[in-house]
């Protein structure tokens, strides 16, 4: 059940947020987030996200569709009725069945893109070792991620990871249409790898990440995590997990692009 958006809203200083509005899903149901009217503020996001443990509102950076910035968020273009509830996934089961999907797909090109797995699916990765507080990196990416087509959102979720899954995103639908899978997957990397999720567009996501991997073995590891989590980023971008993984080694955000 979402919680009353408004209540929890009312527990803001009134000199808080920007002029903004509660987004009905256009199917209908309660308001899963509330949307500002345009972009926020220098250090919002950051004030905001400190106050989440007493709100119990998670700030996003949202954008729209380039050809249409109405979709998917102006517009409530959202399904939360739709969305399982993340504790009902196990991550390497589900992990593991997107792996063996993609890892054998036509547009893998066999087992090249996958090397040195193949067609074997590798397993979680090990945790990564925390280089600076997940708030601090959380902030900092937030800030490089506003401009002029940025609105602030505030979602009512117990955790960060959550928040895809509370406001019906369906941006990887191509992938998976619950978002609820995606948030349990973003659980487990809030847990790893000190992510933490800071913007979602119509179908992108931004997080920041503390504990990232830093040899070329443990990339490789998350490599295949991502890959699983969104194929589109190997396929569409480096090509091999080897390459992607090069580009993960020391990398304090990650972004995920579902075609």
């Amino acid at each position: 059940m979402i919680p009353d958006l408004s209540q929890l809203l009312s527990s803001l200083p009134p000199t808080t947020l920007p002029s903004g509005r509660l987004v009905e899903p256009e199917d209908g149901g309660p308001p899963p987030y509330w949307l500002s009217d345009a972009p926020p503020d220098p250090g919002l996001w950051a004030r905001l996200r400190s106050r989440h443990p007493e709100s119990g509102l998670w700030p996003l950076l949202l954008t729209g569709l380039s050809s249409d910035e109405r979709r998917p968020w102006v517009a409530g273009e959202v399904s939360p009725a739709d969305m399982s509830s993340p504790e009902q996934h196990d991550v390497a089961e589900l992990l593991a069945r997107w792996w063996a999907g993609c890892a054998t797909s036509d547009e893998d090109g066999g087992s090249v893109v996958t090397a040195p797995f193949g067609q074997d699916w590798p397993g979680l990765a090990t945790p990564g070792d925390q280089a600076e507080p997940p708030a601090q990196l959380a902030d900092e990416c937030a800030e490089f991620l506003v401009d002029g087509r940025t609105r602030l959102g505030l979602v009512p979720a117990v955790r960060g990871a959550d928040t895809l899954a509370v406001a019906g995103w369906t941006g990887p639908t191509n992938h998976t249409g619950d978002a609820g899978e995606i948030s349990a997957v973003l659980r487990s990397w809030e847990d790893r790898f000190g992510v933490r999720v800071v913007g979602v567009g119509f179908a992108t996501l931004y997080v920041s990440v503390a504990a990232p991997p830093t040899t070329t073995g443990h990339a490789l590891a998350v490599a295949a995590e991502h890959f699983a989590f969104c194929p589109d980023n190997v396929w569409q971008g480096a090509g091999s997990l080897a390459a992607y993984a090069e580009e993960l080694l020391g990398a304090h955000s990650w972004s995920f692009w579902w075609d």
